[in-house]
């Protein structure tokens, strides 16, 4: 063993007057001792190998030093947008965006003619009626004159009034107005999407330009020329889109081959096609039927009641008959208005139209898709299929039940595709 013996000496003080400073004196004695080795033997040193650091740190990780050269074939890029196409989408989108507002605030506006006129029409008849009676109480004279002449006129102002009322139908004309609204929001949502997250072309703005038409033929606004009809001979589903076309959603085609799609789901997406059409939109359409026979019904009865009640007061004084006919058929065309326009039936009868139109889109979107014969011009199949359980109300495992049900009981199965209306 060698061992080393060091000892310092340093001095104790230092004069604080000198100017200049001393050097230390250090003594430094060492010893070294080694062992005596023996004749012919030789001293043996472990071997020092040199590695470098990269070499050490593979070593500790496990990896082998290998160099491997691997060329992997890169995802091509995105298609870029067009500036010119997103200009007309935003121009499009402060388009429908503002016919939001518009049929919004008509709709209320018609919403209030609804309240208005049925409450004035109504006053208006109880009145004639109240006066038609105290005509018939009345001595005769000049009073009895001016009641039945009074009467007779305010019985002739609600018929006419009814008579314009029941041909525009305040209470549809509100509810196409929602509807409008409704429509023309998604369709706000569907471009802002677009831009989002998509690469826009010239083939988004048409679609885009072609949808917005659509909507402005299927709710028009004017009352005059354009409206819809309010008794049409057959009921039909609302119909407010644009022919469907069959385009792939942008990110998702190429993710698995056939698109998303198989032989079960396209099994599955028949299956609803055929409930929707066997139950929910034929039942829409059976209700919406009847809803009309009402509503034309009522229409023809009010203003025939108020006509007869003015022929009635107008005889006021010639008989009981008169009377009696005066006073009832006035308060029977006010419960008459009141079922109709306070019932608002024909709301009632523009929903059915809707929820039918809404199902006809359904079935229409099912089947573009299906009559597709490549995968991939499809829109994907998983996002597709959530799309249809979400519009339908229920989960991906209910819409399944739902097929698997009805092709086993076929027109047995009973159950509606939609749980939401």
């Amino acid at each position: 063993m060698a061992s080393i013996r060091a000892s310092n000496v340093v001095p104790s003080s230092f004069p604080s007057s000198s100017s200049r400073c001393r050097r230390e004196i250090m003594t430094v004695r060492a010893t070294i001792n080694m062992p005596k080795l023996r004749n012919g033997s030789s001293l043996s040193l472990p071997k020092l190998t040199t590695i470098g650091l990269v070499e050490e740190l593979q070593l500790r990780s496990g990896y082998k030093n290998t160099t491997t050269t691997q060329f992997e074939k890169l995802s091509p890029s995105p298609k870029a947008s067009d500036p010119m196409a997103i200009e007309k989408l935003y121009a499009i989108m402060e388009a429908v965006a503002d016919r939001v507002e518009m049929h919004k605030n008509i709709g209320e506006q018609r919403n209030n003619w609804n309240n208005l006129l049925l409450t004035s029409i109504n006053s208006i008849t109880l009145t004639a009626s109240l006066m038609t009676g105290v005509a018939a109480m009345g001595a005769g004279g000049a009073p009895l004159v001016a009641l039945k002449l009074s009467s007779t006129l305010l019985y002739l102002a609600a018929t006419g009034m009814l008579l314009v009322t029941n041909k525009i139908q305040p209470s549809q004309l509100a509810e196409e107005q929602r509807n409008a609204a409704r429509w023309f929001k998604q369709l706000y949502e569907e471009i802002h999407t677009t831009v989002s997250i998509g690469a826009p072309n010239s083939n988004d703005v048409k679609e885009a330009t072609a949808k917005v038409i659509a909507l402005d033929r299927a709710y028009p606004l004017p009352l005059l020329g354009v409206m819809l009809k309010k008794f049409p001979k057959a009921v039909e589903p609302a119909v407010w889109w644009a022919p469907l076309q069959n385009r792939k959603t942008k990110g998702l085609g190429g993710r698995n081959n056939g698109n998303g799609w198989n032989g079960e789901l396209e099994g599955e997406m028949r299956e609803i096609v055929t409930v929707l059409n066997r139950k929910d939109k034929e039942d829409y359409l059976r209700l919406g039927k009847k809803a009309l026979k009402l509503n034309k019904a009522l229409a023809i009865s009010g203003p025939l009641l108020t006509a007869l009640a003015a022929f009635g007061s107008a005889f006021a004084g010639h008989g009981p008959w008169a009377v009696v006919l005066g006073v009832v058929a006035g308060a029977l065309s006010t419960v008459v208005n009141a079922i109709e326009h306070g019932g608002q039936v024909g709301m009632v009868f523009e929903m059915y139209r809707s929820n039918a139109g809404f199902f006809e889109l359904m079935q229409e979107s099912i089947e573009s898709n299906l009559e597709e014969r490549e995968g991939e011009r499809r829109e994907n199949g998983e996002l597709f299929e959530m799309k249809v359980a979400l519009q339908l109300g229920r989960s991906l495992s209910e819409l399944r039940d739902l097929t698997a049900s009805s092709s086993i009981k076929g027109e047995a199965n009973h159950e509606f595709a939609s749980k939401l209306f």
